[in-house]
């Protein structure tokens, strides 16, 4: 690979998450603003909208959602409405895996994965990353496990898919990463690394006492 060419592909690759970047917020505004906008000039008095209102708006509503969704009563209405949903032809062709992708950045399912583990898989010391998503024995199917196994859930590189797979706590070794970095670690099958000074932060906000990473998902 000639010089030219490697330094081309260097400032692609530097360049290229910035601008996505950039232009996934850019076309959010502007998507909201059109979408919202319109119908805010319709309703408004004549001179009453100002550009920017259908943004804030859909700030407002997105925040009012999310207080609505932290109760009971709408969460059993918007489970049983999703599950209808579900089922529509065409719509549960495509509905389920973009629900799948958004859950993996919603702050809500984020709970549910309570630990980053690594898990020594054979004899030849092979090690892979992987999530704690449930260690209750009375959530899980019957006769699936007993007291001492935890729920581990495996994400394929790229969202391609993943496994659920269920290990003993002593086969599990908690590590010092936060999720947003395991799934940013695994999502991009390790090429973006760690961040050095998330670890330092991690370390300097450990009080004395604190349990150590050695300590068995609870």
């Amino acid at each position: 690979m000639g010089v030219i060419t490697r330094n081309i592909l260097t400032g692609l690759i530097t360049i290229l998450p910035v601008v996505l970047t950039i232009y996934l917020i850019y076309w959010l505004i502007v998507s909201t603003e059109a979408l919202l906008g319109g119908q805010l000039s319709r309703i408004l008095p004549d001179g009453a909208y100002r550009p920017g209102l259908g943004v804030a708006t859909g700030l407002v509503l997105a925040f009012v959602v999310g207080m609505l969704m932290n109760t009971y009563v709408v969460q059993r209405v918007f489970a049983r409405a999703e599950k209808v949903f579900r089922r529509l032809p065409l719509v549960k062709l495509v509905y389920p895996a973009i629900r799948d992708f958004v859950d993996y950045f919603s702050p809500m399912k984020k709970k549910e994965f309570e630990q980053v583990v690594a898990v020594t898989l054979g004899a030849g010391g092979m090690q892979a990353i992987g999530l704690v998503t449930q260690t209750d024995i009375a959530r899980m199917p019957e006769g699936f496990g007993d007291d001492d196994s935890v729920l581990v859930y495996f994400p394929m590189s790229y969202m391609i898919g993943g496994y659920a797979v269920l290990f003993p706590r002593s086969a599990l070794r908690p590590l010092d990463m936060s999720m947003d970095e395991a799934m940013r670690f695994i999502l991009t099958a390790g090429v973006t690394g760690t961040d050095p000074d998330s670890k330092r932060i991690r370390s300097a906000r450990k009080k004395p006492g604190q349990p150590t990473d050695s300590a068995e998902p609870s």
